[in-house]
């Protein structure tokens, strides 16, 4: 009977052991679409994470604890972490993708003689209204993948605290992780890159027309362009002429600067 007794006590020991620990736990989120970005948080310690581009994360853990993951395209989800997954050291989240619900749609035409209402109901195309449909639309320019990815990380005010008001989470996490400020510096960069491109492509055969410049030195050229603060404004403005003036100008300053370094 005292066998029985002390090993209840040892199982009952062991088990609290299992809950109190926390480990560094390897996560990985599992979805269809990308899963860079997203955030999990331990509501029951305040710890969290954010998921890299494979979907991967290490966040620290013990039994029983609640990760609350969430993102602007998926469902919020919250997981309990289990003993097992506390000895095994990993585990895997299925994400689930957030699907918009469209009011009830009337499949065919309904003619009452209103004018007004049988023209909304004619063959006659209107601009479609994202946001009347319960979608979140975007009309303009399509953005490129970093965009979209600091458009997500940014996406919405921050709010405030107190008097009813509530705090942006995803945004503010962001913000505190370096997230935001890294996506900004790579969108900034792509700009340049895509600025650098056209201008190859548009001006390369007038600026070096004679020759004025060795192939193999012409990468170094646009960097040394592309450096200049006022390269970006000048690319997005669309002024072809002042354009080529700078371009130009910079030709002449890079040329000079390489002189005066060969000569020392």
């Amino acid at each position: 009977m005292k066998k029985i007794k002390v090993l209840v006590i040892f199982l009952w020991v062991f088990s609290y052991s299992l809950l109190a620990q926390t480990k560094e736990l390897k996560g990985q989120l599992v979805a269809n679409d990308e899963v860079d970005g997203l955030h999990i948080q331990n509501k029951t310690s305040a710890k969290y994470s954010i998921s890299n581009a494979d979907g991967s994360f290490i966040i620290e853990a013990k039994a029983l604890d609640t990760l609350v993951i969430s993102g602007i395209t998926y469902q919020t989800q919250e997981f309990v972490i289990t003993n097992l997954i506390v000895e095994l050291g990993h585990f895997k989240v299925k994400l689930l993708e957030h699907v918009s619900e469209l009011n009830e749609v009337v499949v065919g035409k309904v003619l009452t003689g209103s004018l007004e209402s049988d023209i909304s109901n004619s063959d006659a195309e209107t601009e479609v209204n994202f946001y009347d449909l319960g979608i979140p639309g975007y009309t303009g320019k399509p953005l490129t993948q970093n965009e979209r990815k600091l458009h997500d990380a940014d996406a919405g005010p921050m709010g405030y605290i107190g008097l009813g008001g509530g705090v942006n989470l995803h945004k503010l996490l962001n913000k505190i992780s370096g997230r935001t400020k890294k996506l900004k510096a790579i969108v900034e960069l792509d700009k340049r890159d895509a600025c650098i491109k056209r201008v190859q492509e548009s001006y390369g055969s007038i600026l070096f027309e004679k020759d004025t410049l060795n192939i193999n030195l012409r990468t170094e050229y646009y960097l040394f362009c592309q450096e200049d603060e006022e390269f970006l404004n000048l690319c997005n403005a669309k002024n072809e002429l002042k354009l080529i003036e700078f371009l130009q100008a910079k030709l002449k300053a890079y040329q000079e600067n390489r002189k005066s370094v060969t000569e020392d």
